[in-house]
């Protein structure tokens, strides 16, 4: 493998060229703490004047384009779009603070930059991001200097968005350093990388996979990626080669589309699917390397289980994505073990009916270990994994899984959990997620014994914001009773409404609770405003309920 990387300034690596990001590679996801390490970098650099290394780029050389009079090389990044996305975003943030008249140097500058960033065709760009710039927020702020925030649509556009602000506070704060001409040329000729452009695709991914096998700090989502790709052209024929690379590449476009910026989510699905591909039966999740090892090893050398395997990655990061979303059951999917069993009874692609009774199963058997049981988060790991791995690996049936799922929780019996007299004492600190579920629950169970249908639309506000923002204290905290935090005193209630009874009394709040639409908070505004109070008898009452409504459910 022939290779001519080229040391090159800012300035030098953006002359000539028009930079592509395809929509089959990740968007843009550096954070706050990534830009200021850079802007940090770029005052060491003035300060010092000394040259700053980056990091590498690795780019695929496409067709030439001739705009106007000048020949530019398109190229696709490969590595380093971060990089080079942050510096055309600050360049732009520069171009819009250098003056246009009463200042030769500046206005020189400004034009040279408008130049650079925004070609004569409209549509080329130094950076042309089409991929997961839905609502074009970058390619809008390159031509006009603007952001329209109404526009954004995904966590990808927040995050240019933020990206512009950070860098236009930059540029507007850099006066107490030195000038804006300064700046530009620190950037443009301080500021350096090892480029590589190479015009064999198959040579391109090779590079990728080689420079980023050292430490660097690369997602082993995206190195797989570039290791399927490569065993592409490594063991593919060309007549065959090109319908798979463009299955390929659709794959990873769905599959960068789903994640978004949500990275622990892919990796999260590259542990799974791995985990689920090995060939011995597991005690834990593998992490990313063995995980990616294992998806490499599946996809073999022949173009279908090179596919195939993509495709598996693909299955696997919507479902995650899937349970991710689910905010019903985010009592039981904060252990990560319990997410990998739902995941592998997700993939067997049951009938829904069958599918939706295991899942149920799965969730009151991991409800009543981690959310009534109180286990440690690294309890019960191996039986998860393992039962988790034969779910999908050996093919269970689901009267199996059932009874498996059944044995889970066989030391974690509901009488016993309950049996201590202040086991409700406090279902507040530390227990807001389960309090909720717990609630949700109730709510459900009493709109079924009225043959009617929860208030989805009460519920769905009280499920998009943290739990406490809807846990109602009925007598209020600072009144401090010795039952502040017992269930028997909590309710739920929609969050614009929960925080604008503050601390009222209870029969000043009972109206409120009347019209909330949740059942069992309305029956307690029944009773409070026929008793004009709530006490310790109540307290005790209502939780004796829910305490056998908690046995019936999640009892063996």
């Amino acid at each position: 493998m022939q290779l001519s990387p080229l040391h090159l300034s800012v300035a030098k690596l953006l002359d000539g060229r028009l930079f592509q990001i395809p929509d089959y590679q990740r968007a843009y996801s550096w954070q706050k703490r990534q830009r200021q390490d850079l802007f940090g970098d770029i005052e060491e650099a003035h300060r010092s004047g000394r040259e700053h290394f980056m990091a590498t780029v690795v780019a695929l050389a496409r067709e030439k384009r001739v705009i106007a009079a000048d020949e530019l090389q398109a190229v696709e990044l490969v590595d380093g779009q971060q990089r080079v996305t942050t510096i055309v975003i600050l360049l732009k943030a520069l171009e819009k603070q250098l003056l246009e008249t009463g200042n030769e140097s500046q206005a020189r500058a400004k034009r040279d930059l408008g130049d650079l960033l925004v070609k004569g065709d409209d549509h080329s760009l130094v950076l042309l991001q089409t991929n997961h710039d839905s609502s074009n927020v970058f390619t809008s702020y390159l031509r006009k200097g603007e952001i329209d925030e109404t526009s954004i649509t995904t966590a990808s556009d927040k995050n240019v968005v933020d990206a512009v602000r950070e860098c236009e506070e930059f540029v507007a704060g850099w006066a107490s350093k030195g000038t804006l001409i300064e700046l530009l040329g620190t950037i443009r000729n301080r500021l350096s990388m090892i480029y590589h452009e190479l015009a064999d695709e198959a040579t391109v991914y090779r590079v990728f996979e080689v420079l980023n096998s050292r430490g660097l700090d690369v997602r082993w989502i995206d190195k797989t990626k570039s290791q399927l790709m490569s065993s592409l052209f490594e063991f593919v024929e060309d007549g065959s080669r090109t319908d798979g690379l463009r299955e390929m590449r659709k794959i990873w476009q769905d599959i960068y589309r789903i994640l978004g910026l949500k990275q622990a989510l892919g990796n999260e699905a590259l542990r799974f699917a791995g985990t689920l591909s090995i060939s011995s039966r597991p005690n834990r999740v593998v992490g990313e390397e063995d995980a990616s090892v294992a998806l490499i090893q599946r996809a073999g050398r022949e173009l279908k289980t090179i596919v195939e395997s993509a495709e598996w990655l693909l299955k696997v990061v919507r479902l995650v994505n899937d349970l991710n979303s689910d905010v019903r059951r985010a009592a039981v999917t904060k252990i990560a073990h319990a997410r990998f069993l739902a995941i592998a009874i997700m993939l067997r692609g049951f009938e829904k009916e069958v599918q939706e009774e295991l899942l149920g199963a799965w969730e009151n058997v991991t409800f009543r270990i981690f959310g009534l049981g109180g286990a440690d988060t690294r309890m019960k790991v191996g039986e998860y994994v393992r039962l988790a791995y034969d779910v999908y690996k050996n093919e269970l049936s689901s009267a199996e899984i059932l009874s498996e799922l059944k044995k889970l929780g066989n030391d974690y019996e509901i009488n016993d959990l309950l049996a201590d007299q202040d086991y409700w004492n406090n279902c507040y600190e530390g227990w807001a997620e389960e309090l909720r579920y717990l609630l949700f629950r109730y709510d459900e169970h009493l709109a079924k014994q009225a043959g009617e249908q929860i208030n989805a639309s009460q519920w769905n506000k009280i499920w998009t914001v943290e739990p406490s923002k809807s846990i109602e204290h009925i007598v209020p905290q600072s009144a401090d009773p010795e039952f502040k935090h017992h269930l028997g005193n909590l309710i739920m209630l929609p969050p614009g409404m929960n925080s604008s009874l503050q601390d009222d009394p209870p029969k000043d709040k009972a109206e409120a609770y009347l019209g909330c639409g949740l059942r069992e908070t309305m029956a307690v505004g029944k009773l409070v405003k026929k008793t004009g109070t709530w006490d310790e008898t109540q307290v005790k009452k209502r939780v004796e309920r829910i305490e056998q409504f908690v046995k019936t459910e999640w009892g063996d």
